[in-house]
């Protein structure tokens, strides 16, 4: 608009600059416009031989846009970008720029551990990178659109995103037990209150704020929606009392056309989910073309039969991955994938064995607050790859070992008593006592047991064959052929000492090893950042980890730190990274998980040298240095 008093001539210019700064294209419009007057202004800027974006080279552009009057900027706005193509196909997956492409994925919530939801930009820079490390290329936002800088570390770092809007459309959700509404409770009431009068301008404006970011590559219009539209279960003829076998997984017993006739005799009703995601999946199409529209279905078949898929581009499986097949041969023009998956090695073959299926989302890549309903102290989630605090769990190794082309190998313990598993007393072998057992659990990272107490020793390794040795004498090869889920068993009475598994080629051999550690001395402190921007946002986690005599990490003994500061910075909070750590966040103290503790502080506006100290009754203290700049 002109606000000016008189006709006035403007001149708009955009320059599309690349990643050293080169302006690679460009366009300029001349406008004269009467005093009150708008207009708009359409450019076509064409980029010749484009750096395309992908998860292994994030190439991005800017968009530079400028105002100018009388050879003067008046205004200036830039736009990052990247230059991508997506292609979905119903039989053979996701191309990406092309190339057939896994999506291998986490859902995430939107809060960071001690921080919550104001998450700063460090702390998810490191989970991210953590996550990048193991192989994983994708984030699903579960269950609702992420900060403008979350999407920009994604498009600079190499994720996909499924960028996901709703949780409760027409019918509240009972948050407390993930299903329809039981009873009307404060704490439990969530979107729908403001569904109708907000859906579609917080759609649209989830649309055009995120649509530039080269990272979404999906919008998900909704999460596990059909619990709150009852009359789905009756669809699937799942929960009928003859139906038996239980709901998950299981093939159902009804056709499609006797599902199809089970939701055209329901009574009239209010709302019906199909023309609901209809009218979604237009909001969404009305602003963005170029991206498939998704959801998180937790009844495909019930969905299928119903048309809420139909709105779809892409159908999302909230786990029921036995139920590919039979969606595939009875709706074969609909493409099929994961939207939410345990994080188990069945799911991840159900996609290499399977080209239509190319997307598995690990529910959940990091620990997050809340659904621990009933488990007290249990504060949160038990995720799979990372704690509270961002530490690695041992299922980070297993999916690193899964997803990443290098040779790894890494070693899990833990008690054969309690476990999933018993040792045949002939073979000295440990064997599964059900089919449970044959999935990854999060076992211990550390070889301090009771002495001759039987261990199951845990291996997970992308390498054909590996050997296990105790003390340097050998305890037998196990080889990959026999280890159904990708894990590499032995049966051990504890000896101290050191526990080592070797694998590999001849001049390419790699190792891992534990050791057994004795009491701990003292504390051993790292940063991940030596040096802060000084503008009161940058962040620093400050590691404590109790260490042995020999300096090798203790992880069966825990103490109480306690974190002073010299210099100007601000301290967010510590954390063990348990789940069942109740400790204030905001404090200075903290007594270990695992031996070891993190602190996390923020730069202030002002350039100083800090200096962190860590210390602990009877143990040699630490200190490390961060220079604010």
């Amino acid at each position: 608009m002109n606000s000016r008093k008189k006709s006035s001539k403007f001149v708009f210019s955009t320059d599309v600059v690349d990643a050293s700064g080169k302006v690679v294209a460009s366009d300029k419009k001349e406008v004269k416009l009467s005093s009150g007057k708008e207009t708009k202004i359409l450019q076509t800027i064409s980029v010749g031989q484009p750096k395309l974006w992908d998860t292994k080279n994030p190439n991005m552009y800017k968009a530079v846009s400028r105002l100018m009057v009388n050879n003067k900027v008046v205004d200036q706005y830039s736009t990052s970008f990247g230059i991508c193509s997506l292609r979905n196909d119903k039989d053979h997956g996701f191309f990406l720029n092309g190339k057939s492409t896994y999506v291998k994925g986490v859902c995430l919530h939107h809060d960071g551990g001690l921080v919550g939801v104001a998450v700063p930009k460090g702390v998810w820079r490191r989970r991210l990178q953590k996550l990048k490390d193991a192989g994983c290329n994708a984030i699903r936002t579960s269950h609702n659109p992420f900060s403008e800088e979350f999407l920009d570390l994604c498009d600079e770092m190499g994720f996909l995103v499924q960028n996901e809007i709703f949780d409760e459309m027409d019918n509240p959700k009972d948050k407390q037990y993930n299903m329809n509404e039981r009873e009307v409770k404060y704490i439990t009431r969530g979107y729908t209150e403001h569904f109708q009068k907000w859906g579609e301008s917080d759609l649209k404006r989830t649309i055009l704020r995120d649509r530039n970011h080269p990272s979404v590559f999906q919008w998900s219009i909704g999460n596990e929606i059909e619990w709150t539209y009852k009359d789905y279960k009756h669809v699937s003829g799942l929960w009928d009392p003859e139906s038996k076998g239980g709901y998950w997984n299981k093939i159902p017993d009804l056709t499609a056309d006797e599902m199809k006739a089970r939701y055209n005799a329901l009574p009239d009703r209010k709302y019906k989910l199909a023309e609901t995601a209809q009218r979604l999946s237009k909001w969404v199409k009305e602003l963005d073309t170029t991206r498939a529209v998704t959801a998180n279905l937790i009844i495909p078949v019930a969905s299928c039969a119903s048309g809420y898929a139909d709105a779809l581009d892409v159908v999302g499986f909230s786990y029921q991955i036995a139920q590919y097949d039979w969606c595939k041969k009875n709706y074969p023009n609909m493409m099929f994938t994961g939207n939410e998956n345990s994080g188990l090695l069945s799911e991840w073959l159900s996609i290499i064995e399977n080209p239509m299926v190319f997307s598995m989302y690990m529910w959940t890549g990091i620990d997050y607050m809340g659904e621990s309903q009933d488990k007290w102290p249990q504060k949160g989630w038990d995720g799979d790859l990372l704690d509270f605090a961002g530490f690695e769990k041992q299922k980070w190794n297993y999916f690193k070992s899964i997803w990443v082309n290098k040779a790894h190998l890494s070693i899990g313990t833990l008690p054969v008593e309690g476990s999933k598993f018993t040792v045949n007393e002939l073979s000295g072998k440990p064997v599964a006592k059900n089919k449970k057992a044959m999935n990854w659990a999060n076992s211990n990272m550390h070889w301090n047991y009771k002495d001759k107490e039987m261990v199951l020793v845990e291996v997970c390794s992308n390498l054909p064959v590996v050997e296990l040795f105790l003390n340097d004498v050998s305890l037998g090869c196990r080889s990959l052929s026999e280890c159904p889920d990708r894990i590499f068993r032995w049966a051990v009475p504890f000896q101290a000492g050191t526990l080592t598994a070797k694998a590999g080629f001849d001049g390419a051999r790699i190792h891992a090893e534990l050791k057994t550690t004795s009491a701990p001395v003292g504390i051993r402190l790292t940063t991940d950042k030596s040096t802060l921007t000084a503008d009161g946002y940058d962040v620093a986690h400050v590691i404590a980890q109790l260490v042995d005599k020999d300096g090798n990490e203790v992880k069966t003994s825990d103490v109480k730190l306690t974190f002073s500061i010299d210099g100007k910075a601000r301290v967010l909070g510590v954390d063990n990274g348990s789940n069942k750590s109740v400790q204030d966040y905001q404090s200075n103290e903290l007594v270990t998980s695992q031996g070891r503790g993190m602190l996390l502080i923020q730069s202030l506006k002002d350039k100083s040298e800090i200096i962190v100290k860590v210390q602990a009754d009877g143990l040699n203290s630490s200190r490390v240095h961060i220079e604010t700049k």
